[in-house]
């Protein structure tokens, strides 16, 4: 099975016909997806521009990031959630679409950036935690986050209007 066949199996289950046929569903599960974007999202750009010393300065990272914390993960299991729902209206029409495929492509990259950002400069913290200014690494992190979360929104947003 190729996964141009998976997703039109996907688009033509139950959830996927019935999200795409309802007259509210389909909207209120839009909402509800910007609406985890804007909360896991906009808490990201936050700890990022803490992270890029542009905000917060007086605050320690650790502290900035206990409390965006689960705000971020809250508006992340939304925005998973409606975007899979989402997807299964429309996942061979995704598939074929351009803005899709980077918009899954800059998802990725912004995983792996978190990951590496985590697993590698993160575990210093102690060392730089309450610098107002942090350490080049985790600026470059912030900054790459900031720019890709920007081109998920915009590839997002672009793919809506291509459908």
């Amino acid at each position: 099975m190729t996964i141009l066949e998976v997703c039109q199996a996907i688009q033509s289950s139950t959830i996927g016909t019935g999200i795409r046929e309802s007259a509210y569903l389909f909207p209120i599960i839009e909402s509800s997806h910007v609406l985890g974007l804007s909360m896991s999202v906009g808490t990201v750009m936050w700890f990022d521009l803490r992270l890029l010393g542009k905000i917060m300065r007086h605050i320690p990272v650790s502290e900035v990031f206990r409390q965006l914390r689960p705000w971020m993960f809250a508006g992340f299991v939304i925005m998973v959630t409606t975007g899979s729902l989402l997807f299964s209206a429309v996942a061979a029409d995704a598939y074929a679409n351009t803005y899709f495929r980077l918009k899954v492509v800059l998802l990725f990259v912004a995983a792996l950036n978190m990951i590496l950002f985590h697993s590698t400069v993160d575990r210093r913290r102690s060392e730089w935690d309450k610098a107002p200014v942090p350490p080049l690494p985790a600026r470059v992190a912030g900054l790459l986050s900031l720019i890709l979360w920007v081109g998920v929104i915009i590839a997002g947003r672009l793919f809506a209007y291509a459908v």
